[in-house]
């Protein structure tokens, strides 16, 4: 046939949504994948839904959206974090099934903590990231974890332009005490209930040259002694996520 080739609109606006959520430095809201391509809200909320029961987009709660496992050969060598989300996944799934617990990977980007992708199920769900990162880095074994691996400078700088509310009563809101406590981490780092009551995290900092990020599981605080038993599963985790991102 002559002419121009006949195309499926709604294909080319998910796509977009595709293209955008690949291009991204951390999981974006539907209102901001919205905006980004050009779509009406109702259009990206319904094409949102769609890409993520097939596999192509994952949405983390709170969050917002990043690439999803069907996309894996698409996002190739991308540095992206909607990349290096779908190369971690993987490891993030063995570190779920083996500790029974939620499993977490965050990445710091321009001088912001975000987590990136989340591994759970019914047995281990989730903890509700009620507060955003921004606001309770300080309050979180991942970003402890990951503000670890700053150099004390860089480490003292964060601190200082953040605030540190007071998330739970076991949140540590001064910042000299805060400092002292990254700076003894060692192997890993711990939250008891200081970012949500009746959960407790333990995250683990990768060991990267060129990435600042950590990987966590999260449990009823009465399981920690668990997990902490099991750090090994937890580092040799951290330990996968260096090799997967530097392939």
């Amino acid at each position: 046939m002559d002419g121009e080739p006949t195309l499926i609109e709604s294909v080319r606006r998910a796509l977009s949504l595709l293209d955008v959520v690949g291009a991204a430095d951390r999981p974006l809201s539907a209102k901001i994948l919205a905006r980004r391509a050009g779509l009406a809200q109702p259009t990206a909320y319904h094409l949102l839904r769609t890409l993520v029961h097939e596999g192509y987009l994952s949405k983390i709660e709170g969050q917002g959206y990043v690439v999803g496992d069907r996309v894996a050969a698409l996002a190739g060598r991308s540095g992206s974090a909607a990349a290096r989300a779908v190369r971690c996944r993987p490891v993030l799934r063995e570190l779920h099934d083996k500790l029974n617990a939620a499993a977490y990977l965050a990445v710091l980007v321009d001088g912001e903590i975000t987590v990136i992708d989340i591994v759970d199920s019914p047995d281990a769900p989730r903890t509700d990231l009620w507060v955003g990162f921004h606001d309770a880095a300080h309050a979180t074994a991942l970003g402890k974890a990951v503000l670890s691996r700053l150099d004390e400078r860089a480490r003292a700088a964060y601190v200082a332009d953040h605030d540190l509310p007071d998330l739970t009563p076991r949140t540590v809101t001064d910042r000299r005490v805060l400092l002292r406590q990254l700076q003894a981490v060692r192997g890993y780092a711990l939250d008891r209930e200081e970012y949500a009551l009746g959960t407790a995290c333990v995250a683990t900092p990768v060991p990267s040259r060129s990435l600042l990020a950590a990987v966590a599981v999260s449990v009823p605080p009465r399981q920690a002694h668990r997990i902490m038993e099991h750090s090994d599963v937890l580092r040799r985790a951290a330990l996968l996520v260096a090799y997967a991102d530097a392939v």
